[in-house]
């Protein structure tokens, strides 16, 4: 097949956007239409868990009639974090020089990459910026009251434990600098569903990187059905959790240490 996690294909522009997917036929088609037509000359990685439905095969069948398609093939549903992370390697292995994560079931619009793109294009000292629901402009569609309300408090609980001034820190919707991500230790990274936004929000924070957030709308899927579940929502407050104490020790242990040197 002339785009699997085998062969390595050519580059076809300096931005790779990284779409896992586990049974979003329904989607796929139409959404990479829309991110062609609004973002013409980026490449597109499909990073696909095995799905039962065909999505991969569909994509492999798609990447040998556009080659700006490129599909890598997971044996499993292995989670969100890890299927990111197969595909930014991939994508830093092959020299791009912006690496987006995007969805593949239409809450993303492609229209808002383009104005993500255009942001970190223009502005060589942007390391990350965010697709965000929780800025002036930014806002959801159709969701139910009881998953905005979740939304909104694990990214109000993230921003108080870890001290980080980002308004929308469980977004999937990022445009990174490669740089960045090469600076990072991605392999040290183990959170794997939504989690893993705020943990590289936090990595990136912590290596001194500037992070924009740019409003988006975030609509409702229209076809298939959402991955999130009360587990994924446990993980993430476990992990901050941790994460929140170990940096509060941390300051503590910082401030015992100035006053015992000014004594």
């Amino acid at each position: 097949m002339a785009a699997s996690a085998e062969l390595a294909a050519p580059v076809g522009g300096s931005v790779c956007v990284v779409m896992p997917t586990y049974n979003e036929w329904e989607n796929l088609r139409t959404t990479l239409d829309g991110v062609f037509a609004y973002n013409p000359g980026v490449d597109v990685l499909v990073v696909d868990d095995g799905s039962p439905d065909g999505t991969g095969e569909l994509a492999d069948r798609m990447a040998r009639d556009n080659g700006h398609i490129h599909v890598v093939h997971r044996k499993g549903k292995g989670g969100l974090g890890p299927a990111y992370l197969a595909g930014f390697t991939w994508a830093l292995d092959r020299g791009y020089d912006v690496v987006c994560e995007m969805d593949m079931d239409g809450s993303h619009r492609p229209q808002d990459l383009a104005r993500m793109l255009r942001v970190i294009r223009c502005d060589r000292g942007v390391d990350l910026v965010i697709g965000s629901r929780r800025v002036p402009g930014g806002r959801t569609e159709g969701w139910p009251w009881y998953r905005d309300l979740i939304s909104r408090c694990g990214s109000w609980y993230a921003r108080l434990m870890l001290g980080i001034g980002v308004h929308d820190m469980t977004a999937g919707f990022r445009a990174y600098r490669a740089d960045m991500l090469r600076s990072l230790d991605l392999r040290s990274v183990q959170a794997n569903g939504y989690v893993f936004q705020i943990d590289m929000t936090r990595r990136v924070a912590a290596a001194g990187g500037r992070i924009l957030e740019v409003p988006i709308v975030f609509p409702e899927r229209r076809r298939g059905v959402s991955k999130m579940d009360s587990a994924i929502v446990a993980e993430a407050m476990r992990c901050v959790t941790v994460w929140g104490v170990a940096r509060m020790r941390s300051a503590c242990a910082r401030g015992a240490g100035r006053r015992a040197t000014r004594r």
